[in-house]
């Protein structure tokens, strides 16, 4: 007789397969995302760890080490104060990445939020898609400009200057980068309204707030989470789009946009002061969508199924 049961391999014994080991199996196979999430966390660790162990304060002001290069003491140089500008890259890659990430996050509650109201309910689907068209409609620059202006000095006033800005470029870039998360998540949720589980599961009279709790919200997290990646990006450079243009964070509170704002004036004379903040800028964005990318080809499972 022989023996015709499944061969168990020693590998598939020690690690049990599930949905979330198939997607980092498909993700690592993607080099660019690979690549691109190995540079993120470099990243991220520089500017949280970091300023642990390069203790020189960004803002402490030497006036006789004022425009230097590159040594042992000042590794990245010092700007036109004298100011460490390695102290000062990580401490403005900490704000940088702290507004990308919360904007982020209140741009996908509001867009998922409109999302699946607009997907689930018919009659709320009109109304709400029309106010989807008229955000994109909207100038995004123009936009944010007019906001800063109207609340900065309000919202300064009343939390300090760099609570205030923070709360301000959350908010603004938040509210205005929610429209193509809600027309991914609207598209997701009309299809699935025509499953067979959630139409077994109205079937039996499961309420509204519970079918899109328990059936709907899960199955819509994937684009979401694409979503997510590539709003980090966008929030990045939005941030410092409005710190290059003088409308972000106060001069003695430096984020990577306002690193370059202040690094114009000197661009022929030390251009390394804008190279750094800009291959900062440049790697985190470039890293962001690269995973992104391989999100989005992890979480098909057309792609990980092949």
């Amino acid at each position: 007789m022989t023996d015709t049961a499944p061969q168990i391999t020693e590998e598939a014994f020690r690690r049990p397969r599930n949905q979330w080991w198939d997607v980092w199996d498909q993700f690592r196979t993607h080099k660019g995302a690979l690549v691109g999430f190995i540079i993120f966390i470099t990243i991220m660790v520089a500017v949280l760890i970091g300023p642990y162990l390069w203790t020189i304060d960004p803002g402490y002001i030497d006036i006789r080490a004022r425009n230097q290069g590159p040594t042992l003491a000042h590794p990245l140089g010092t700007d036109q104060l004298g100011r460490d500008m390695l102290a000062r890259m990580m401490a403005g890659g900490k704000v940088s990445v702290a507004v990308g990430v919360t904007s982020m996050a209140l741009s996908l509650i509001l867009g998922t939020l409109i999302g699946v109201l607009a997907g689930y309910f018919k009659k709320l689907d009109g109304p709400l898609m029309r106010f989807t068209d008229l955000f994109l409609a909207l100038p995004l620059l123009p936009l944010l400009l007019v906001m800063v202006m109207l609340f900065r000095e309000a919202l300064s006033s009343r939390f300090g200057p760099e609570t205030g800005i923070f709360i301000l470029m959350v908010t603004a870039i938040g509210i205005t980068s929610w429209m193509q998360t809600a027309r991914i998540v609207r598209g997701d949720v009309l299809a699935l309204k025509e499953r067979e589980f959630v139409l077994a599961a109205r079937s039996i009279g499961t309420p509204s707030y519970r079918m899109i709790l328990r059936h709907i919200l899960p199955n819509v997290m994937s684009p979401v989470m694409v979503s997510a990646t590539l709003g980090i990006a966008s929030a990045i450079i939005t941030e410092s789009s409005l710190s290059f243009l003088g409308l972000g964070f106060p001069p003695d509170f430096p984020t990577w946009g306002r690193l370059l704002f202040d690094a114009v004036d000197y661009l022929n004379q030390y251009p390394e002061r804008v190279f750094w903040p800009g291959l900062a800028i440049s790697l985190t964005v470039l890293s962001v969508n690269y995973i992104g990318d391989g999100l989005r080809d992890a979480l098909d499972p057309r792609i990980r199924g092949r």
